[in-house]
């Protein structure tokens, strides 16, 4: 696993970025992310649900900027709950590393029970040796078995919309380990909220943080009575794609950082 995060700690949160849309489509997210003194911990680059069949050179460019600027760069690794091959997991890996230059991964849809722990160990244990010292993100998305704390730098506890996140709980055993260890993505969070889901994540005992006020499509089924949708929802773009509405709220009210 890779070193601690330096600018995270009970006093202080920073920013994980879950993956914005390829650079063409969000040339001013990519831009932002370089930004002298924004408290970034890391980005994640999703080339094509993965790191594509060959080298992105847009991806390239946008790697390249992050990583000359200090900025930990980790690929997207979809584990499907579980379901993913575990050489394919690791031939994605590698082309990340050889590629973009990775400081480590995000392993998105990460299982979280118990009997699946020794096959995510297993993973973990094999991406250490492709990026060697690099940073592993766990993205369960809710509190999984403590066990898996020992697997990877962070664990994603949280990741959905603000109307659950506003009312969550805190796993007790997660008191054990400091801020560092854990991550929270919230959307759908109001500007007027924006201070209240920061108290929520240093309270729950979050080091890294990711809101925007962007809304995923599925929270607006059912819903009559809810604005007409966005247009990042008729285009079919994910609440994590684009830049959060008040993003220079989010810079400024946690206040300037480092990546490494």
């Amino acid at each position: 696993m890779g070193a601690p995060l330096a600018a995270t700690g009970a006093e202080r949160l920073g920013v994980g970025v879950p993956g914005y849309a390829h650079p063409l489509l969000a040339p001013v997210e990519w831009a932002e992310l370089t930004r002298p003194g924004t408290p970034l911990h890391w980005v994640v680059l999703n080339v094509a649900n993965g790191p594509g069949h060959r080298p992105d050179p847009h991806c390239l460019t946008a790697a390249g900027r992050l990583n000359n600027a200090g900025v930990r760069v980790l690929g997207h690794l979809d584990l499907a709950w579980g379901a993913r091959p575990f050489a394919d997991l690791i031939t994605e890996a590698r082309r990340y590393a050889q590629w973009y230059r990775v400081g480590g991964f995000l392993l998105d849809r990460c299982p979280g029970d118990r009997s699946r722990l020794a096959a995510v160990r297993r993973i973990t244990a094999a991406l250490g040796g492709v990026a060697e010292g690099g940073h592993l993100v766990l993205g369960h998305g809710t509190h999984p078995w403590p066990g898996y704390a020992e697997a990877a730098d962070q664990l994603v506890t949280f990741s959905g919309p603000w109307m659950d996140y506003r009312w969550s709980q805190v796993a007790q055993w997660t008191a054990d380990h400091p801020p560092e260890r854990f991550a929270h993505f919230v959307h759908g969070v109001p500007r007027n909220r924006l201070e209240e889901a920061t108290r929520i994540a240093r309270w729950q005992g979050a080091g890294t943080i990711f809101f925007t006020d962007r809304t995923d499509c599925a929270d607006r089924e059912g819903h009559p009575d809810t604005a007409p949708a966005p247009e990042c929802c008729r285009a079919q773009i994910g609440p994590y794609e684009t830049l959060p509405g008040y993003w220079d709220e989010i810079v400024s009210q946690i206040g300037p950082g480092v990546s490494e």
